[in-house]
């Protein structure tokens, strides 16, 4: 024991040293020595610095002054169907090999080798499989794996079911409704009659563990790799009808996602629908705010016309990870676009790099700007932001809070968080900004919500109690903006 403290002793004196001679001092090597100071401070110390964040969470999440009352939702949903990637590429009598990135798949191959690309990074995507009669064959295979699972599915579906839990909410959703997804669905969720069809659309989840191996790949964190053969999601066939339904519910919230599904139609069909679709979200009166779930997406041209001339001035809030915010970055050629992609925890400084540019860019953070987008939500494994222009949020410290603490619980499937079952993998300092200047930041598991102001945007950050050994990793990211959502106050102007 006395050998573990002195070794604790030098290595807080070496960080104290390297801090105060070295300001400049890389993160990373800050961190890991933090990380091993902590460790061995004693076996015990991390598990109580979940246990504290945890309690800590509890007194923080309250309830906004103003509630939503009516939220409604679309417009992609489907069924999930939830298997072992592993598992049924080897039933498909597929070989493993080299990873490589295809933005639509058209075969086996290009499956094979996107799911390993992703794979070996233990990161999420989605893809659009082009082929509508393998893919029928892959998605019967998938039904009748064993140990296969269906669940409700589409970001759309999945806000709208968690909502749905919250007693006091009335949730609308409105996409393409099949009978399994009918029966799957919450009997609170109000479904406009005109969404109804025939059929279900299906969409494969493949799983990984984290040191899961294939050939010579291996996960470095437990992930999912979701693709689909869906029309219906991926042309937004509901949106008319989910507008027209508004008149009718009047809600005080409207949630938007599946403008990702659209990108594997070609662009002829994107360019046309998407000018559609924000004649559609016109509609909507201005005192309605709108939320819109981002997801991954691969076309710069897609993504651009998104984000400049489209979408996003019309809304008031977007949530999104990683993978979406440094696109967006890269398609609009913002703060750091030059990365090709995050080294490992994103930084916290680059982060909010890119949602202040986003906020000022294409939000009202700048003081000329009429846009609508006040609110980003962005979520990684490690940590949650909600960067919000100052004077249109409230209550989120709790917004964060119930975010993160959603996505520690529902990874392990507890009600609430198990601090047995949940590591903390979050910096406790980081820098505001990549450049300067720049403030460093030091979180305390006691008051586990960070908060700095950057112009005129707040940012709050609270780390994630990332589950050791998740059961399910599909909808977290739905569940975690739903959350987020739910303890949020929009400010009337």
């Amino acid at each position: 024991m006395w050998r573990r403290a002195m070794v604790a002793a030098v290595l807080a004196l070496i960080v104290g040293i390297w801090h105060r001679s070295d300001p400049e001092l890389p993160e990373r090597a800050v961190r890991y020595l933090s990380a091993s100071l902590r460790s061995l401070q004693g076996g015990a110390g991390t598990a109580a610095a979940e246990q504290t964040i945890a309690a800590a969470w509890e007194a923080l999440i309250t309830s906004p002054a103003k509630q939503w009352s009516r939220v409604a939702v679309g417009v992609n949903a489907c069924v999930d169907v939830v298997v072992s990637g592993v598992g049924l590429l080897q039933a498909l009598a597929v070989d493993p090999g080299a990873g490589q990135d295809h933005d639509v798949l058209r075969s086996k191959e290009d499956l094979k080798e996107t799911f390993i690309h992703y794979m070996e990074q233990g990161a999420a995507a989605e893809r659009f499989y082009s082929d509508k009669e393998t893919f029928q064959r892959i998605a019967r295979a998938a039904v009748e794996y064993p140990g296969a699972q269906l669940y409700v599915g589409g970001n759309a579906a999945l806000i709208g079911q968690k909502l749905a839990t919250h007693p006091h909410l009335t949730v609308l959703l409105c996409g393409p409704m099949g009978p399994k997804l009918h029966e799957l669905l919450d009997e609170q969720i109000v479904v406009p009659p005109e969404s109804l069809q025939e059929t279900d659309e299906f969409h494969l989840i493949l799983e990984y563990k984290a040191g899961e191996r294939w050939g010579s790949s291996v996960a470095p964190q437990a992930s999912r790799f979701i693709f689909s053969h869906d029309r219906a999601n991926g042309e937004m066939s509901a949106l008319e009808v989910f507008v027209a339904s508004l008149e009718d519910f009047q809600p005080d919230l409207v949630v938007l996602s599946g403008l990702h599904m659209m990108e594997g139609q070609g662009r002829q069909l994107w360019e046309q629908r998407l000018r559609e679709a924000v004649v559609a979200m016109s509609d909507i009166p201005n005192e309605v705010p709108i939320h819109l779930e981002l997801a991954s997406m691969t076309d710069k041209d897609y993504m651009n016309s998104i984000m400049q001339e489209q979408v996003l001035p019309i809304v008031n809030s977007i949530g999104l990870n990683e993978q979406e915010l440094l696109f967006l970055s890269q398609a609009g050629s913002g703060p750091h676009s030059q990365l090709a992609a995050w080294d490992g925890v994103p930084d916290v400084g680059r982060v909010s790099d890119i949602l202040l540019w986003v906020l000022t860019q294409r939000g009202r953070a700048d003081a000329g700007s009429e846009a609508d987008l006040t609110r980003v939500h962005f979520h990684t494994l490690a940590y949650h932001i909600l960067a919000t222009v100052d004077g249109f949020w409230a209550n989120q410290v709790a917004a964060v809070s119930a975010g993160a603490r959603v996505a520690g619980s529902q990874a392990c499937g507890t009600q609430a968080i198990d601090a047995s079952r949940v590591v903390l993998k979050a910096p406790l300092e980081f820098y505001t900004s990549h450049a300067e200047p720049r403030e460093r930041v030091t979180l305390s598991p006691a008051e586990p919500v960070a908060v700095w102001r950057r112009e005129n945007v707040s940012f709050h950050l609270t780390p994630v109690l990332v589950c050791k050994h998740p059961l399910r990793t599909v909808g977290l990211g739905d569940a975690i903006s739903a959350e987020g959502l739910l303890y949020s106050e929009m400010i009337e102007q």
